[in-house]
């Protein structure tokens, strides 16, 4: 396939065919096109953007690249949550198993941390003996049986969209909001699912800086999913703060069984209930969200979905047992360093991208796919923006493979907060809802 028309056609700010791009899809399944015009199209997209009818196009392509989840007829809704992503974000590891004990099918095919926002996959995977590793066969027969799955992409599954994103990132196009819909949603389509929430976060630790950018963006994910039949709606949330009081892998699941316990922090609870509840109200299992929300609320107090999570860890391998010890313990790391506050007031900053930042450098995330991840180290025992500390209060713990890695992170987690003696104004939660 010659590209040269369609770069021109792109430079000069022209719309490419629906036909054109599913054909360029079938060559980048393929690997047939050259790189160098690849990529000089995705910088021609990135500054002049993609029509309504273009997106559409390469989503629809990139998504019938490879396997397509298949389920049976079945009277649960299968549904999904997607996260573009932040510092200690961990709703979906609580609000997968809720869904399920909501009623839900959900087959969630999840992804890993790059730079400072963390990946459901590799807190999944800091579980002794768990995988992530489910073929689709494997996966639907999960759903079908207790309800929820949560694996990998397989290689097989929207692979165009796999081999674009590479390029992408090696080429600065990543930050393209038509070439990211398409990719989160070419494989949110290949799931079969019927509804789905997206959390679209913004600010110091969100890949969208901006809270317009992130409006900008859920817009053409919701027009593009629902145009597509599927149910959606996007929560706007900030992310200047990590979300919870942990950010690192096996640190933020002690916290996901602790909020199944129905003792997790207020604002990851909350996120998690709103969550649940769009989908139940999009599916027609509420009325309106005050009732979902009250819904969601018991099925999480009532200790079922705590059940659930170790129901869905066995079902993909994990040792119950030593998962148990892990958590009994205070600390899997090798060395632990409190920070303590130098003085008293009240917390007006914690900085989810120093934070996030520190996090990755410990070994928690990392800077390229194929990076190794050390799964116990991080910080926890975060103190929260609002919340009044004393002198010599904790503002949070380091959890590190040395010693030296502690202290020097210490001192940089000590620099991400900010105190004051008044209390500073709050954000909401959810800033505002988008809809079809």
């Amino acid at each position: 396939m010659n590209l040269l028309p369609l770069i021109e056609a792109k430079r000069d700010g022209q719309a490419i065919s629906p036909s054109s791009w599913q054909q360029l899809v079938c060559h980048v399944t393929d690997g047939t096109l050259h790189e160098h015009q690849l990529s000089a199209l995705l910088m021609a997209v990135l500054f002049q953007g993609m029509d309504a009818a273009e997106t559409r196009a390469l989503t629809l392509a990139m998504r019938d690249s490879g396997e397509v989840l298949g389920f049976p007829a079945d009277e649960r809704p299968l549904a999904d949550k997607h996260s573009t992503g932040g510092v200690g974000d961990k709703v979906s590891l609580v609000l997968a198993p809720l869904l399920a004990c909501l009623g839900f099918r959900v087959p969630m095919i999840s992804g890993r941390g790059l730079g400072i926002t963390g990946g459901t996959l590799d807190k999944l995977e800091s579980i002794p003996g768990l995988t992530t590793r489910l073929s689709p066969v494997q996966l639907v027969a999960q759903v079908q049986s207790i309800g929820v799955a949560m694996g990998a992409a397989t290689e097989r599954m929207a692979p165009a969209d796999r081999r674009l994103y590479a390029l992408r990132d090696a080429t600065g196009t990543v930050p393209s909001i038509p070439l990211i819909t398409a990719s989160i949603l070419s494989k949110k389509l290949a799931e079969g699912i019927g509804a789905l929430v997206l959390d679209v976060k913004y600010g110091r630790g969100a890949f969208m800086a901006t809270r317009l950018r992130a409006r900008e963006l859920a817009d053409a994910l919701v027009t593009l999913a629902n145009g597509c039949g599927v149910k959606t709606r996007a929560l706007l949330t900030p992310m200047d703060a990590p979300l919870g009081r942990a950010a690192g892998n096996w640190l933020e699941v002690r916290e996901v069984v602790r909020a199944l316990e129905g003792d997790g922090p207020p604002d990851l609870m909350a996120l998690t209930v709103d969550c649940a509840a769009h989908l139940a109200v999009m599916v027609g299992q509420a009325k309106d969200l005050s009732a979902a929300r009250t819904l969601a609320r018991q099925r999480l107090a009532s200790g079922a979905p705590r059940a659930k999570f170790d129901e869905l860890i066995a079902a993909q391998g994990a040792d119950l047992d030593a998962f148990a010890r892990k958590l009994a313990q205070d600390t899997s790391a090798a060395a632990v360093r409190d920070v303590a506050a130098l003085e008293g007031g009240f917390v007006t900053r914690c900085d989810a991208r120093q934070v996030g930042e520190l996090v990755r450098d410990l070994g928690a995330g990392r800077m390229t796919q194929d990076a190794k991840v050390f799964a116990d180290v991080g910080v926890d025992s975060l103190a929260k923006p609002g919340e009044q500390v004393r002198r010599g209060a904790l503002l949070g713990r380091v959890h590190a493979a040395t010693k030296a890695q502690a202290e020097k992170a210490a001192a940089r987690l000590r620099a991400a907060f900010e105190l004051a003696d008044t209390p500073p104004p709050m954000p909401e939660l959810i800033a505002e809802v988008v809809e079809a």
